[in-house]
């Protein structure tokens, strides 16, 4: 029977080179990865884990698709570090779309990450129901919730009033980020959500990226 266990690194006498051991680690739906891991595998996880983050259960699911765990990495990263819009306004699209998709496992990594990026408790415990609690966040916030809800509730389908507003506070290539942002962790919310990935343990986190 596979085991559910918190993944071990194997101590290596190369410390470029890491040696991961998943050996009969079950997180999701899927069974165990196959040993040995597929070399593209083993490259992400040493490049996720230089970048301060842990091999978390998401990754695990993932690399039972090698190639296509490879090729989403650079998107993943280029959201988290290479736009203009400001971190706590992509992690309060993120946040807020988990919601919108029911996603527990993307909210148990985004929690800490939109505190960091400058959230308040009192604003992250008011955005299941932000239009009750609206004083608390800014007209560029509130514009960028309006156009959120809209995007995950309503099929990508913006009325004019709401894209209006976006168009009043963010410039287009901020509007394509946040965008962007926001629809692609809904897909990523779908994925987990199918798989059933069982939340990480509490000293697992995500690469924090660029804040």
């Amino acid at each position: 029977m596979a085991k559910r266990v918190k993944d071990k690194v194997k101590p290596s006498k190369d410390k470029a080179k890491p040696s991961y051991n998943f050996k009969n680690v079950k997180v999701s739906r899927l069974p165990p990865l196959p040993e040995p891991l597929d070399p593209i595998i083993h490259e992400l996880f040493a490049e996720t884990t230089s970048r301060g983050g842990s091999i978390l259960n998401l990754h695990l699911t993932k690399a039972h698709a090698p190639k296509l765990a490879l090729a989403g990495r650079p998107s993943t990263r280029a959201l988290r570090n290479d736009c203009v819009s400001p971190r706590l306004l992509r992690e309060i699209a993120i946040v807020r779309m988990s919601m919108l998709v029911g996603c527990a496992y993307e909210l148990h990594h985004h929690r800490p990450l939109v505190l960091q990026a400058g959230l308040s408790e009192a604003q992250f415990d008011a955005l299941k129901d932000w239009r009750q609690e609206r004083q608390l966040f800014d007209a560029k916030q509130q514009a960028l919730l309006a156009y959120v809800d809209r995007l995950g509730s309503n099929k990508g389908e913006v009325d004019d009033a709401t894209f209006a507003a976006m168009e009043r506070h963010f410039s287009p290539k901020e509007i394509v980020e946040l965008t962007l942002c926001a629809t692609h962790y809904y897909a990523s919310g779908l994925f987990m959500k199918a798989m059933r990935i069982e939340i990480d343990a509490a000293h697992k986190k995500a690469a924090p990226g660029k804040f």
